[in-house]
């Protein structure tokens, strides 16, 4: 044979090399449904991770690879698509960057059917394969569908189960009267060992205080106004993790759920009941009906001023006393030309006139009387006498209110200072250096001027308050100066002198009685307009 043939011959008996395998990108996703216990150094997403790692080391000779990507979604229920890491990694999906999804368990990937389904048919279509580490099965057969659909389904049944569990837990623990958590409110505080809410005392005499605001005000804007020139804020409180959360102004969203909030009168509330609760209320009953039956009675205005064309005096003050429901202003028209108004009782409009004993009223009728009784204060020496001492409690009232304030700055303003006093005796040791300790000498110095300018403003509030005090005589001369002042507003000013003066009218059709109550504070200012009226004259 020649060295020819035998090279050949030895070149065919040589064993052929196998291909490289394709290399598969894989990308793995975690998920955990708490944030509880995500802080540790290694927690649930790192093991799961972990796991998924060695597995797709064990596939290397397959071609796979691990992508460097973290698809991680801690916190996040797997019960809907509202998860970032998983719209992120179904948007590489589409854009062609990964091959496989592996993952520790199926219920990790997802807990709901549906959506499973969707994301699987979004995977086909893509050529991307689907892994779970802990469960065998193969997607590529309709046994490995069957099995996956059967693992899904009951990862599914056992999140319903939890939600129902934990639905009758809430319901059954709200029965009891108990607290089952979430934000405290101002006025309370969570007890340190126990679930339940305890009374802060500070707290809970400013919460009766914006109460009594609003039914000052009766609006949420002028209220909100009032409270932030105060510089009062929404409750403030640390977390667990030592997160400092709320202390926010208020705002009308924010008042309007203090104001709601049915925890206040030591009741608790679970879908549409409502329970006693065990925790102690903080605001008496009386008020808090007022306020609701204000917040309904204003709507979606907030109590700001609303139009009022055809000048209805009593618009928003008149209401039926046995029906405890508002009396509303209307008008019905005859011949075209003239114009009928009345005010109808809301109970009698929406459930019939047999349900109401006073059903309605003449407006014009109605209003003159209620002229003719502030006219009755200027003639008769002993409603003048009751009406300012009615004056003088509120200015008293006011004026402890102020007092109040005063010493809960000083007594914040001598917080800081203490303060101020460790942090400057610990400054040379740093000196030079910018520290946390520094940044928050910076804050406390801002905290310290702000609390000084609403000091400065409490105490001349407190000098104007004194200053504006209604005499005797000028009370006097205010109210009987009534009638030529009045006569010479017009119909929309007199509906605003009126809302000054009156806070509330009640009629009671069944014994056909009224019952008004005077604004302590609208009488001193009807005294000063008085005044400027005679200076004008």
């Amino acid at each position: 044979m020649s060295r020819q043939a035998y090279s050949r011959s030895t070149r065919r008996q040589e064993p052929e090399q196998p291909a490289p395998a394709p290399t598969i990108r894989c990308a793995i996703y975690t998920r955990k449904s708490t944030e509880e216990g995500l802080e540790q150094e290694f927690n649930s997403l790192d093991a799961q991770r972990e796991a998924a790692e060695a597995y797709i080391e064990s596939q290397r000779h397959e071609g796979w690879t691990c992508l460097p990507d973290r698809y991680d979604d801690g916190g996040f229920s797997g019960g809907s698509m509202d998860r970032p890491a998983i719209n992120r990694l179904l948007d590489d999906v589409q854009a062609g960057r990964v091959d496989c999804i592996v993952v520790y368990k199926v219920d990790r990937f997802s807990r709901s059917l549906i959506d499973f389904a969707r994301m699987m048919e979004s995977l086909e279509r893509n050529n991307v394969s689907f892994v779970s580490v802990t469960q065998q099965f193969n997607t590529t057969t309709s046994m490995g569908r069957l099995t996956l659909n059967i693992l899904l389904s009951f990862a599914q049944f056992e999140r319903e189960i939890i939600a129902e569990r934990t639905r009758d837990k809430m319901s059954s623990a709200r029965r009891k009267g108990k607290w089952i958590g979430g934000a405290p409110v101002l006025g309370y505080d969570v007890h340190p060992h126990e679930r339940r809410l305890v009374v802060n005392e500070e707290e809970a005499e400013r919460v009766r205080k914006i109460y009594a605001l609003y039914l000052e005000h009766q609006s949420l804007l002028s209220t909100v106004k009032k409270l932030n020139g105060r510089k009062w804020v929404t409750k403030h409180w640390i977390t667990k993790k030592g997160r400092e959360r709320g202390g926010k102004p208020f705002d009308k969203n924010n008042l309007f759920k203090l104001l709601t909030n049915i925890t206040y009168i030591g009741k608790v509330k679970y879908k549409d009941e409502v329970y006693e609760g065990e925790h102690q209320a903080i605001v008496d009953d009386e008020a808090w009906r007022r306020v609701q039956s204000i917040l309904r009675r204003n709507g979606r205005s907030g109590g700001a001023a609303v139009r009022n064309k055809y000048g209805a005096l009593l618009k928003g003050l008149l209401y039926c006393i046995p029906c405890k429901s508002a009396m509303i202003h209307a008008y019905t028209v005859k011949n075209k030309t003239t114009r009928y108004r009345y005010y109808v009782c809301s109970k009698a409009q929406k459930q019939g006139w047999d349900t109401c004993p006073t059903k309605s009223l003449p407006a014009a009728e109605i209003e003159r009387f209620v002229v003719d009784q502030i006219r009755c204060v200027g003639e008769d020496p002993e409603l003048i006498a009751e009406t300012l001492e009615q004056t003088q409690k509120e200015n008293k009232r006011r004026a402890e209110e102020l007092e109040y304030e005063q010493r809960m700055i000083e007594r914040e303003l001598k917080q800081h200072d203490s303060e101020v006093r460790r942090i400057v005796a610990r400054a040379s040791k740093d000196a030079g250096r910018e520290t946390p300790a520094t940044s928050r000498l910076a804050d406390l110095q801002e905290r310290i001027r702000t609390l000084d300018q609403s000091s400065t403003k409490i105490k001349e509030e407190i000098l104007a308050l004194n200053r504006e005090t209604v005499g005797k005589q000028e009370l006097a001369g205010a109210l009987s100066a009534f009638d030529p002042v009045w006569e010479s507003l017009s119909p929309r000013e007199q509906a605003r002198v009126i809302h000054l003066l009156v806070e509330q009218v009640g009629y009671d059709g069944e014994q056909g009685t009224m019952a008004m109550t005077f604004r302590p504070n609208g009488i001193k200012a009807l005294a000063q307009e008085a005044k400027i009226q005679g200076k004008g004259t």
